[in-house]
């Protein structure tokens, strides 16, 4: 109990970062928040056509966890993200997460080079699925692998 109370305090260095950081409001779906530019600032895309995107990215000491490896809550936005970008790469509209499975395999380590994969599984009504694949490029290790469902309303037939 002691232990896990330890690991959820916030201690004050921690805090007083949190409380310096300045973020501005946003428009939804015209610009990044703060939480998708932290998260997913860095990525290159190497292909993207219809349902598919390829893209690299070099782990940030940011998205690590306490032993230097890149964190569960960054595998699961990176794969929330970019399953995102393969429904909008399909020419659907944006639309929101309401489950995602993920498998973390293998870890990442800061500035360990990644490549994603994200490609459609299918569409049934305003519901989505996709599949993104996070592999070690030097290594060719699996990282994680995710299954991610979205649904958006459908455009009225009215």
């Amino acid at each position: 109990m002691e232990k896990a109370k330890g690991i959820l305090e916030v201690r004050k260095e921690e805090e007083e970062r949190v409380s310096n950081l300045c973020i501005e409001p946003h428009r939804a779906g015209e610009e990044p928040s703060f939480y998708e530019s932290f998260a997913i600032k860095g990525i290159t895309v190497q292909e993207i056509k219809p349902g598919y995107v390829s893209c690299t990215f070099t782990v940030p000491p940011r998205l690590t966890d306490s032993s230097g490896k890149l964190s569960n809550g960054g595998i699961a936005n990176l794969i929330d993200e970019l399953g995102g970008v393969a429904v909008q790469a399909d020419g659907r509209p944006l639309k929101v997460s309401v489950d995602m499975s993920i498998s973390y395999l293998s870890p990442a380590k800061a500035y360990d080079e990644v490549e994603i994969v994200s490609r459609i599984l299918g569409h049934k009504g305003g519901y989505s699925g996709t599949e993104v694949i996070l592999k070690n490029r030097r290594t060719g290790e699996i990282i994680a692998q995710g299954r991610h469902s979205l649904f958006g309303r459908l455009k009225a037939k009215i």
